[in-house]
């Protein structure tokens, strides 16, 4: 008997603030100009993706008390980007990130059923909690929430917008607890889908937990097979608590794609583009957020500073989220493999920011890709290209082909809505979502 192979699903991101766009190629394009967003969104459909995901974040980069301008320097309101997509596409989902820190459950429960309405159904919602005061200052509240707070308010935050997506226009919705105590009156049509679709990316054990007990899409950076394989099969047993299948969450390493004729051609493109995102200055300011003092005496292309780092300084970098949480044994760790490989300060920053790649032929990475979903490493991909707004146009016109040869991708979109599209069941109610994670011993957070 033959079995049907386990189906590749890919996703596009747009980035927002970051490090890996190359401005210095010639076809860099505008990260404002809304042609960047149409023309990125309509390649993404043509081939097939299930959703165009958009980054943002709430205050630009400070490196040094100054503008880190190697970033994206801003971007339009992720919200307004999407309607605006939203009416030049008709099956792509459209996801945004959107702080659950600083805004409102029914506000942005409104604008994501407006969204879903707008879209007939393929609204989606990457929840983030933002990090520090230097992103509280642009609001009126002013400061943060502590770290704990931040997340348990996360968790508050989207049961309400549950329960407000769940309500017909005209119902009051009372909800009562630690964060926030609203009754109100739902005046949008409720969204096509029952409820958008809901990401987190978070690493964490509590990010994981808080993931099977409220989400249906991971994003995450692991994409090394044994790696990705051993995050998959942790988050994907924590479903059971929760009353939830295998295939109720969706997990999507965020990866890039490098292709070439032949696979040393490939491996030649990867190298150059890996240069071309880590600049000399881009570099040093990396290696900056760790050692904690000034480093822009050093050669980039040097070896490592002989200075040890200093731990006890506050950070250089701020508005940037912070995945390392030991700066110590990160900057031990790292001047061992520089000294094990022979690194310049630049080689090393390639070989440790550098997101998993897919180098080779179109076929050769087709059957990366489909080797990784088989062996349940992840569902599917949220590619990152390095160019922007046609970084995805080969991939579209060489991979795609090879995944619809290999039979592990498909050939029209299934669904009309995103959930559909993804193969989630239809959408629980607020109270069913509360009442599977009340029964659990386990409070849910978000990292």
């Amino acid at each position: 008997m033959t079995t049907t192979p386990r189906q590749v699903h890919l996703a596009a991101h747009f980035p927002g603030v970051n490090n890996t766009t190359i401005w210095s190629h010639p076809d860099s394009g505008s990260h404002i100009d809304f042609s960047s967003f149409e023309h990125l969104a309509q390649t993404a459909e043509r081939g097939l993706f299930d959703f165009f995901f958009l980054a943002e974040g709430l205050r630009l980069r400070e490196h040094k008390s100054e503008i880190f301008d190697l970033d994206v320097a801003g971007r339009p309101n992720t919200l307004s980007v999407l309607a605006a997509v939203a009416a030049v596409t008709k099956h792509i989902g459209l996801a945004g990130t959107l702080s659950s820190t600083y805004n409102e459950p029914y506000e942005l429960a409104r604008q994501l059923a407006t969204l879903d309405n707008l879209s007939a159904g393929r609204a989606a919602w990457n929840v983030v909690t933002s990090p520090d005061a230097f992103t509280g200052e642009n609001f009126r509240r002013g400061g943060f929430l502590d770290y704990a707070d931040r997340y348990l308010r996360a968790e508050d935050f989207i049961q309400v917008a549950r329960e407000l997506w769940d309500a017909e226009p005209g119902e009051v919705v009372s909800h009562a607890s630690r964060f926030f105590d609203i009754d109100a009156t739902s005046h949008t049509p409720r969204p096509p889908q029952g409820h958008p679709v809901v990401l987190q990316a978070g690493d964490s054990d509590a990010g994981r937990e808080f993931a099977a007990g409220s989400a249906d899409i991971i994003f995450t950076r692991h994409s090394e097979l044994g790696e990705a394989q051993s995050f998959y099969s942790d988050v994907k047993r924590r479903l059971a608590r929760y009353g939830r299948d295998e295939e109720d969450l969706k997990i999507f390493p965020g990866i890039t794609v490098i292709i070439g004729d032949n696979e040393a051609d490939a491996r030649e493109k990867a190298e150059h583009e890996h240069f071309q995102q880590v600049s000399g200055p881009g570099a040093i300011a990396f290696l900056e957020q760790i050692w904690g003092r000034d480093l822009t005496s050093y050669d980039p292309d040097g070896p490592l500073p002989e200075v040890e780092p200093d731990f006890s300084a506050a950070s250089v970098t701020r508005g940037k989220v912070r995945h390392i949480k030991d700066p110590q044994q990160i900057a031990k760790k790292w001047r061992d493999l520089a000294t094990a490989k022979n690194l310049s300060i630049r080689e090393l920053v390639i070989e440790v920011s550098s997101r998993t790649s897919y180098v080779g032929t179109p076929g050769a990475v087709a059957e990366q890709l489909a080797h990784a979903v088989d062996q349940r490493a992840a569902d599917g991909f949220i590619l990152v290209p390095a160019v922007s707004p046609g970084g995805l146009d080969e991939f579209v016109e060489r991979v795609v082909p090879e995944l619809q040869d290999r039979g592990v991708y498909r050939d029209s979109y299934p669904a009309t809505t995103l959930r559909g599209n993804l193969g989630l069941p239809e959408h629980r109610s607020a109270r069913t979502w509360a009442q599977a994670r009340n029964s659990d011993s386990k409070v849910s957070t978000l990292s």
